[in-house]
């Protein structure tokens, strides 16, 4: 009769057998993880950081986002870090609206522009004295009251930017006070722009834009590199391929002043009140021109 071993491990090597940690497991399941952030980013939705004014007012520096990946279908921009090639076409793709705000990966470098769909593929766009002209028709604008944006860490209200802009208000408070404009696109959707008057900006075209591509412009429109700068002055270089579009901004998510300093005390003071939440979506008049 075989021999029973009833010897019992000591409880050190218990101990050590519970510690013990199966390091290939941890690899696999880091790794998995990460793969799945990325997954979502890529298709799905990632968050985006405003580091510019292109897009005031709609958009402040400092604004953090979301941008949904899937609404136009996907191409070779949707992977996170851009790490792919130009390639043609998009995988269950959907030309943008007029008025979306969308993320664009410029033709020479591997970073997102934000910007605003203004033209299609078949438009003659022109943009004369500040004013677009869509197929020939003028873009209706509509001057409203100056905004006042509270000045802070992430938006200084540059007089290179806004000569003249800063004003002190009743409260105490440092506004930047801006000319607006709500702008009319002919499917209804409607904004308000920036424009600080004459710039080199403010001529372009006409030019007629070609099937696969839209045309980009920011709401600050005298400070905004967008269709109407070339490329080397970092601009977008006239109409993108549509290949070009990565998402669809949809809401903020919270917003810091950049007023907030190592001491954590000051951190929670660096949200920007009343912006969490705001959606990105342009609004629709009642009576869209024809």
């Amino acid at each position: 009769m075989p021999a029973i071993d009833t010897t019992e491990d000591s409880p050190a090597q218990q101990e050590a057998a519970k510690s013990s940690v199966n390091w290939l497991h941890e690899v696999r399941s880091i790794t998995l993880l990460i793969l799945a952030v990325l997954a979502f980013h890529s298709f799905v939705a990632k968050p985006f950081y405003i580091p510019s004014e292109s897009m005031m007012p709609v958009l402040l520096t400092g604004d953090r986002l979301v941008v949904s990946k899937f609404p136009y279908g996907w191409s070779y921009v949707s992977p996170s870090f851009h790490p792919l090639p130009f390639l043609k076409g998009r995988v269950f793709g959907r030309l943008p609206q007029r008025g979306d705000i969308v993320i664009v990966s410029p033709q020479n470098r591997r970073e997102d522009y934000i910007k605003r769909v203004i033209g299609l593929p078949g438009d003659v766009l022109e943009v004369r004295g500040g004013q677009i002209i869509l197929n020939g028709v003028a873009v209706p604008q509509k001057a409203m009251k100056p905004m006042r944006i509270p000045v802070d860490g992430n938006a200084p209200c540059p007089p290179n930017q806004f000569p003249g802009a800063r004003v002190t208000g009743a409260d105490g408070q440092d506004y930047c006070e801006l000319p607006v404009r709500q702008e009319i696109l002919p499917n209804g959707k409607t904004y308000v722009v920036i424009d600080m008057g004459p710039s080199a900006l403010d001529w372009y075209g006409p030019v007629r834009i070609p099937q696969g591509h839209v045309f980009l412009m920011g709401d600050n429109r005298d400070n905004s590199a967008d269709s109407r700068a070339p490329l080397e002055e970092n601009g977008l270089g006239g109409p993108v391929p549509w290949e070009a579009i990565g998402g669809r901004a949809e809401f903020i998510t919270f917003s810091l002043d950049g007023d907030s300093t190592w001491n954590p005390l000051t951190w929670f003071h660096a949200f920007r009140s009343g912006r969490a939440g705001n959606s990105l979506r342009p609004r629709s008049v009642v009576d869209p021109a024809p």
